[in-house]
């Protein structure tokens, strides 16, 4: 356990009666990356935001999340976060055009998390911006200091977001969709440079990702959920090569590739939260689920090298 750098333990999330995060359990490694994957209302961001202390007050949460020398990051208060919030976790947010202030220059920006959070001066904080532009790959990073957000493309915005996020060396960095609003070259160019400057400093990260593919080539370990629950969680080769839990399969199946054939998605939608079935979330649309699934929740316990949470998983493939 010395070498985890974040551990949560059934984490609960619920807005009013809605249960929108169901006992929701996964570590992470110093120096290691994770991807969250699923389908849309997934809980993906909403673990993201609830581990950056940034969900409201119309939200209450249970369970436990330790993070380095913190016992519990669910029991912070806000001055608590704030000690947090840009030296230990840092986020980049899945749009970086509604991310950034239009209202500032982006030298600007970046120059103001580094006096507040690291009490530089004025002219000490310019220089540390410059330099953080130029290692994130923005040219005439000089120049670019005076630019609005909109005056920038959006892979440039996203590259200064990159820069704001590890301005002050995070040891765990939230990556959200951060290439959502990208075109296809953008999007490598930017999970390479993420993946590139945390390794380079030894920290982790968690990406939210709706592509498996890009999970399977960017992270070490991946956590599949569905409507708020874990449904597996493992190494990626082991989890992504052999599924055993069927919604990882049938999100396998959904993959284009070139040369794909036929695609099988899984039929149906997912419930809204106030009527989610007591047990598997995903028994509503599971073509293996029978009345015990819906009716008692499967133990989210280690199968052939990884954690599944199944009454009835896949034969190995």
């Amino acid at each position: 356990m010395n070498d985890i750098l974040l551990d949560v333990r059934d984490l609960t999330l619920d807005r009013g009666e809605k249960r929108i995060l169901d006992r929701v359990s996964l570590t992470l490694a110093k120096g290691e990356t994770l991807a969250l994957v699923g389908e849309s209302g997934a809980g993906k961001s909403t673990i993201a935001i609830a581990l950056m202390g940034l969900l409201g007050r119309s939200a209450t949460t249970s369970g436990t999340a330790r993070f380095d020398d913190q016992p519990d990051l669910l029991s912070l208060s806000e001055r608590g976060w704030a000690a947090l919030r840009g030296r230990k976790l840092a986020m980049v947010f899945q749009d970086a055009g509604a991310a950034l202030n239009p209202s500032f220059t982006v030298g600007r920006q970046l120059a103001s998390v580094l006096r507040r959070q690291l009490g530089l001066s004025k002219f000490e904080a310019r220089s540390r911006a410059v330099a953080l532009m130029e290692s994130v790959g923005i040219n005439d990073a000089e120049g670019r200091m005076t630019a609005y957000p909109h005056q920038l493309s959006g892979g440039m915005q996203q590259r200064v977001m990159v820069a704001i996020a590890l301005a002050c060396n995070p040891d765990l960095l939230f990556a959200d969709e951060p290439t959502s609003a990208l075109d296809v070259t953008i999007q490598a160019q930017i999970i390479r440079l993420i993946l590139e400057q945390t390794r380079a400093r030894g920290a982790s990260c968690i990406f939210v990702l709706h592509d498996l593919a890009l999970a399977s080539q960017s992270c070490d370990r991946i956590v599949v959920l569905y409507a708020g629950q874990v449904m597996e969680a493992g190494p990626t080769e082991v989890v992504l090569r052999d599924p055993r839990h069927p919604y990882t399969r049938l999100l396998q199946s959904c993959v284009i590739e070139i040369g794909t054939e036929d695609l099988t998605p899984p039929e149906g939608s997912v419930p809204p939260y106030d009527q989610m079935p007591a047990g598997c979330r995903f028994s509503t649309r599971c073509p293996r689920a029978d009345a015990r699934c819906a009716a008692e929740r499967p133990p989210l316990q280690p199968v052939a090298g990884r954690d599944l949470a199944c009454w009835h998983p896949e034969d190995a493939a």
